[in-house]
């Protein structure tokens, strides 16, 4: 009849049907996984065509394994072996509806996964404003740096024109769970206007658009979107891989609210805590404006006693959520030159705030200027030449483990961290300044706690001298971020602009910023864990660069012997599963 539903193929073809459910069943136990089959029907005798290992979307991926072992199929490791870590992305993030219309103006680097919608803004300020009156917004920026932290913890996403995928927002977006599109060459921001270009289309501050961080595509208007959904499977799968695991994974966080998502998602530590994005904070900028522009030592160490109880009270909140797991704290790293104002405003506020004029200021900050400030004035450097602020930061961080401890929280072991260190001197000098201060805090506190001074190695000579700075280092993490930029040369923040041509052409099999450039970068961490080991044995060895969320660079990790790989939050359970599944091939 007219409209009637056609009969199924169990009504239609009985016997074609009884033979073809014999037939999945038999492959499916076979191969020991979901067949996409082939089959045709002819004069009422079935014909097996094809099979093949199915594909399948990450969530589906993950029920099958687990499913499967509850089936007798497979067992656990092989469970755990199945399920593709990066595919984990796609469980933990919003996703673009499959189904719904996109109208994509470019596209851009995948810097960050997931999927948001939200109003333009054109600057940190101006995101902070609108999303506290309750707006969805997307920040665009030519390039972030870390005075826009504000902005981008405001942010539903972040679109960026320069930068690749280890730039300042790609990091930062990871490590807040953000989407971020970097790199997106056809975007020019025309700030005075108000506007932004992509392409031939012109768009005004306040105008919607979406991103899309798994693609890297940009589109105009609102798109919906679907909310992850973690499923039992989904620990269950988890479950094992710390089973089967030998590294530990920590996080790099340096947020209560950031501690949190990651010791959710199964963090066991921190492996790095970022201190310079603790100093962007509106309440608190001032005080290291001045403490940078102060002509001398007294001037610098007024200002830093305003920061002391902000950053005190910042490792408490640490210390405190991360309830007695090891924390890696790195002291002040960056250039001073990214704290400097940067509006004739801000000149002039800071003025009044500490007495002087605005000229005075503009001159100091001109005497500041670097032509290369990422190889100039920055990490250990500072310490030696400015030594009371890292005393400061290992003050805050002695009185907040001590007040922690005392109000009956979980031991808390802090992990200095300096970085940049080049020499075995350099970190002689600062591991002696921060035992000092320790010694002190301790007196007055009426206690004592365990603690271990370490460094970052990010610099070759310092992974070819591993073997002495480690008489002065009780752990070594290896910053690859800055350890790929000085090995190869290369600017992690310029380097879109001719990486992808580079390995299209087979000169790097992949973005070594994203994935270890293992032949080269890696022979200098191989090196400085054998160097470093035979100097102590029983040293602490870990990564923190974002290479420590790779799947192919955590099978690096295992196979070098480290003790541990630290990731943004959101990476977290896939360096889990990563450095399970290198731990079983390795075994």
């Amino acid at each position: 009849a007219a409209g009637a539903e056609a009969p199924s193929m169990e009504e239609a073809l009985p016997e074609a049907y009884t033979e073809l459910a014999r037939v999945f069943d038999l492959l499916e136990r076979h191969y020991r996984d979901m067949q996409d089959i082939e089959f045709t029907v002819e004069r009422g005798h079935l014909w097996m065509l094809q099979t093949r290992s199915g594909k399948c979307t990450a969530k589906a991926a993950l029920k099958m394994a687990v499913d499967m072992v509850g089936e007798g199929l497979i067992d656990e490791k092989e469970a755990v072996l199945r399920v593709d870590p990066m595919a984990l992305d796609q469980l933990l993030h919003p996703t673009l509806d499959p189904n719904a219309e996109r109208d994509v103006l470019t596209k851009g680097l995948p810097a960050s996964p997931g999927a948001a919608s939200g109003k333009v803004v054109l600057d940190a300020d101006t995101a902070e404003q609108w999303a506290g009156r309750g707006e969805k917004v997307i920040l665009v920026r030519v390039e972030t740096s870390p005075e826009d932290i504000h902005g981008m913890h405001a942010a539903q996403g972040v679109l960026t024109a320069r930068g690749g995928m280890t730039s300042h927002a790609a990091v930062v977006a990871r490590g807040m769970g953000r989407p971020c599109v970097s790199g997106a060459s056809s975007v020019s921001i025309d700030l005075k206007a108000r506007k932004l270009r992509i392409g031939s289309r012109e768009l005004s501050e306040g105008d919607t658009i979406t991103l899309d961080g798994a693609t890297g595509e940009v589109m105009a208007g609102q798109v919906p979107t679907i909310e992850p959904e973690l499923a039992g499977d989904f620990g269950t799968l988890m479950e094992w891989a710390d089973k089967h695991r030998r590294m530990a994974v920590r996080t790099n966080a340096e947020t209560p609210a950031d501690c949190r998502m990651a010791r959710q998602f199964g963090a066991e530590g921190i492996g790095l805590c970022r201190t310079e994005h603790m100093f962007f904070d509106a309440g608190r900028i001032s005080a290291v404006r001045e403490m940078i522009l102060a002509e001398n030592e007294a001037g610098r160490r007024r200002a830093l006693e305003k920061l002391l109880p902000e950053q005190r009270a910042d490792f408490t909140d640490i210390f405190t959520t991360m309830a007695g797991l090891p924390c890696t704290i790195r002291l002040l790293d960056p250039p001073l030159h990214e704290f400097m104002p940067q509006q004739d405003a801000e000149f002039e506020e800071l003025a009044a705030t500490i007495g002087v004029t605005a000229d005075q200021l503009r001159r100091r900050a001109n005497e500041l200027h670097e032509f290369n400030p990422m190889l100039g004035h920055r990490g250990c450097r500072l310490g030696i030449t400015f030594p009371e602020i890292y005393e400061m930061q290992a003050r805050a961080i002695f009185e907040a483990a001590c007040d922690v401890t005392a109000q009956g929280g979980d031991p808390v072991v802090p992990e200095v961290m300096i970085p940049l260190v080049g020499t075995k001197r350099e970190l002689a000098i600062l591991r002696k300044l921060v035992d000092d201060t320790a010694t002190r805090v301790f007196a007055e506190k009426g206690r004592t706690l365990d603690y271990l001074v370490g460094t970052m190695i990010e610099l070759p000579r310092a992974a070819l001298m591993a073997g002495e700075i480690a008489e002065e280092a009780r752990f070594f993490s290896f910053g690859t971020n800055d350890l790929t930029q000085t090995t190869l040369g290369v600017s992690r923040d310029d380097a879109g602009r001719f990486l992808s041509v580079y390995v299209e052409k087979g000169i790097y099999p992949r973005d070594p910023f994203v994935s270890l450039d293992i032949e080269g970068v890696g022979e200098l961490v191989k090196l400085a864990a054998e160097r470093g080991r035979a100097a102590r044995p029983g040293i602490k060895l870990g990564i923190c660069g974002e290479h420590g969320g790779d799947p192919a660079s955590i099978a690096f990790c295992e196979q070098t012997g480290l003790d541990y790989v630290s990731a943004s939050p959101y990476r977290v359970p896939i360096a889990r599963l990563a450095a399970a599944q290198a731990s079983l091939r390795g075994s």
